[in-house]
């Protein structure tokens, strides 16, 4: 079993003119600098052999010694902020680590990379009731490279950590920084001790880092602006990935989000590459996000249903009606969970990824892609404008009902295209492209949650048919089927307001 510990630290040069520490009882807060004696580190990094996992900031890792032997895989979340996912040791690299890191290995095989062996020197930062505040840590550290050829294969240094404790006001570390800065100690300029230990016996050929990176155009170009546009997403799909396998809130959204996006590009900015190229791409990405819906989409509802039921009055909350909900939910969602971690590990998702670096190492650019993005990307952006004109005033002619909320449904999707398509062209063309994807987000926004009531309304029939078939009062799901229905309704007449003030919208 994996377990999870959220690691936020500060790394420090340490050299002969900075070996003393200064008293860091004068930290406010700090009451006492505990010595807690020298612990001998035994750690093995692996990676791929061009190094996919450091060209991503991820370090895995074989650990003996200490009071956390085993298998660490550190994932960055922010500057100074990373999880670290911990299992057993063993001599193979466990499974729910290499699955955790498949986005960026693929089919790559994990081999040593650079044994650290280090002393570490541990004092504990302790408050006036005795809590610890933070670990410091003086580590003398010997790096081996185990792979790369002819060049340095060994290297020496000394730095210092801080570590904040579990819980901590990262605030705390500021003021420690403060108190080594002042003492002429700098943060080290190394994010991590196996970065480091890359850069310093880096082989006399150098290895190629992976992932691979696109061919840019001229700056301020068209083609430069997509396809920077273009990664960012490739990089989230990547990113999220292992997000999604830890369950982490909102990432099968954020995930999903990302393929939706670049599939999106493809199509609005098709003037500008290669839509023969990409259409085919689109509809793996197409797949790819269909298939997290399964799950994504019962998470949406059940957030959904939750709600309205805490909203009922207790007068009116008659039967069983948190527990068959509770009951349905974990019924559809742990089939829906095992879908989900069946298509991240299956071949076509891999075989995608590798299509989207590929595509992004030598994009299909068109002869547009090198006109200047201020001409180029408006005409792109108000064509998708004028798609979503067409289905929202459509949807707008029909009266209420099924057909209607088909129309509407169709005019959410174009209305979703319209606002990544500003997004997408606001780091070239500013203010107005910006203002142009805040009106479509709220055109989208009304039309996204009179589907989500069609949706609703669906799931609460099958739940009221389940209570009525086991004897159970329907008469709950019923209220809430109704509260639905007029939530649909005032989207409804909410619409025409809403696409008033993003009828007229432009990106220049």
């Amino acid at each position: 079993m994996a377990d999870t510990k959220r690691e936020i630290e500060r790394k420090y040069e340490s050299t002969a003119a900075t070996s003393d520490l200064p008293d860091l009882t004068r930290v406010p807060g700090v009451s006492a600098v505990i010595d807690k004696g020298v612990a001998e580190l035994d750690a093995t990094y692996y990676d791929t052999e061009d190094q996919r996992l450091a060209a991503g900031s991820l370090t895995l890792r074989r650990r003996t010694g200490g009071d956390d032997a085993g298998w660490h895989l550190k994932l960055p979340v922010a500057p100074d902020v990373r999880d670290e996912i911990r299992a057993p040791l063993s001599e193979t690299v466990p499974r729910s680590l290499t699955s955790l890191a498949r986005s960026r290995t693929r089919d790559a095989r994990l081999v040593p990379v650079v044994r650290l062996r280090s002393s570490r020197d541990v004092r504990h930062l302790v408050a006036d009731d005795g809590s610890v505040l933070a670990e410091l840590s003086i580590d003398a550290v010997r790096a081996e490279r185990l792979t790369g050829g002819p060049g340095e294969s060994q290297s020496r240094w000394t730095e210092i950590e801080v570590e904040l404790a579990d819980d901590g006001d990262p605030a705390f570390l500021d003021a420690v920084e403060k108190r080594l800065r002042k003492a002429g100690i700098r943060r080290s300029a190394s994010a991590s001790k196996l970065a480091r230990a890359l850069a310093d016996t880096a082989p006399a050929t150098p290895v190629i880092p992976a992932p691979r990176r696109e061919t840019a155009p001229a700056e301020h170009t068209a083609g430069r602006h997509v396809l920077a546009y273009l990664r960012a997403q490739v990089d989230a799909i990547v990113a999220y990935d292992p997000a999604v396998r830890r369950e982490l809130p909102d990432s099968v959204h954020q995930l999903r989000v990302a393929t939706r996006r670049l599939r999106s590009a493809f199509r609005t900015y098709g003037k500008i590459i290669d839509r023969a190229v990409t259409d085919p791409v689109g509809e793996e990405l197409k797949w790819l996000a269909a298939e997290l819906g399964v799950d994504r989409d019962q998470e949406v509802l059940t957030e959904r249903l939750t709600a309205r039921i805490a909203a009922v009055p207790r007068t009116l909350l008659l039967g069983p009606v948190r527990s068959r909900l509770r009951i349905w939910t974990v019924a559809r969602r742990s089939g829906s969970r095992r879908h989900t971690l069946a298509v991240l590990d299956g071949r076509r998702y891999l075989a995608l990824l590798e299509t989207l670096d590929a595509l992004l190492t030598a994009p299909p650019l068109l002869p547009a892609a090198a006109r200047p993005a201020a001409t180029a990307l408006p005409k792109a952006v108000l064509k998708v404008h004028a798609r979503l004109a067409t289905r929202v005033e459509h949807a707008l002619t029909l009266p209420p009902g099924e057909e209607r909320d088909l129309a509407m449904h169709e005019a959410r999707k174009a209305a979703k295209r319209a606002r990544y398509a500003g997004e997408a062209a606001t780091p070239a063309l500013g203010e107005p492209a910006k203002r142009f994807a805040r009106r479509m987000k709220a055109v989208q926004t009304v039309l996204g949650d009179h589907q989500d009531s069609v949706v609703a309304r669906d799931a609460l029939r099958a739940l009221a048919v389940q209570a009525h078939a086991a004897g159970e009062t329907a008469f709950t799901w019923g209220l809430l089927y109704g509260q639905e229905e007029a939530a649909a309704a005032e989207r409804e007449r909410e619409l025409p307001r809403v696409w008033a003030k993003a009828a007229g919208a432009g990106v220049s």
